[in-house]
């Protein structure tokens, strides 16, 4: 029996990436899934890969920073699935890399639409089908942005702050409804998002260096925060509410060092 048997679950930004790692996953341990990105074309690899794999799953396409967008997901899983269990909010953009003072209003608009607007919109439109429950699990995707500078460009960091300030309190929100809402801080994952990072390295013969001011000496894969997810999404993590994970190799863990000469 999987660990998700049983229930219905909500991945946004499933197109590619820790999306699709995730919602490949919750299907694999029992879960009948949505999946949400604005990008048709990785949806449908994605809504492919788990019907192969003989999974429950339904596909969206939309932007996650809209209100209509969010209402209309929600009630397709209520319709199509009978149910909703978990929500992962997981869609983002990064904005690259503009230097702070040639970023424009619109630009941090864009960005805060997506990255925390869309979570809040999340929230507070499952909240009240998990709450009529008595129990259910929303968790958002943060970074190691969020936590300390130099992760990412300005717009992009202050939104995933906000987005750890918004599963804290919306945790304490929903006090005594049994619904969790948690966040997960991504270190450095090779994705869409960062693939240009991971090509130049490429490119510059030295990919081997990436990750390496972390204490296990790498970057991490979808997978490996799709792990994450999986638990908080699960019963696993029952008393687990209103925090905050680094999925980072360590890296927020330690100052910035030099490799020990052995």
């Amino acid at each position: 029996m999987g660990r998700l048997e049983g229930k219905v679950a909500i991945v946004t930004g499933a197109g590619s990436g820790i999306g699709r790692a995730s919602a490949v996953l919750f299907a694999r341990e029992g879960a009948r899934v949505l999946v949400v990105d604005q990008e048709p074309e990785g949806l449908i690899e994605t809504t492919r890969q788990i019907a192969r794999e003989g999974g429950a799953v339904h596909s969206v396409v939309g932007n996650v920073g809209w209100e209509e967008v969010v209402k209309g997901y929600v009630q397709d899983a209520l319709k199509l699935f009978g149910a909703l269990d978990i929500v992962y909010a997981n869609a983002g953009i990064s904005g690259g890399f503009t230097p702070l003072l040639e970023q424009t209003v619109e630009y941090w608009e864009q960005i805060l639409r997506t990255n925390l607007i869309g979570p809040f919109l999340a929230i507070k439109h499952a909240a009240p089908h998990l709450t009529a429950k008595g129990r259910g699990s929303i968790v958002l995707t943060a970074s190691v942005a969020g936590l300390k500078a130099n992760a990412g460009a300005a717009a992009y960091s202050a939104s995933k702050a906000g987005v750890i300030s918004l599963a804290q309190t919306a945790a304490t929100s929903l006090l005594g409804t049994g619904v969790r809402v948690n966040a997960i801080c991504p270190g450095l994952i090779e994705t869409g998002m960062t693939r240009e990072i991971f090509e130049r390295a490429r490119d510059r013969g030295t990919h081997d260096k990436i990750g390496q001011i972390n204490p296990l000496q790498r970057a991490g894969g979808p997978e490996e925060i799709a792990a994450m997810a999986l638990f908080l999404a699960s019963d696993e993590s029952s008393y687990v509410n209103g925090q905050a994970f680094p999925v980072d190799g360590g890296l927020s863990s330690t100052l910035p060092f030099v490799r020990p000469i052995r």
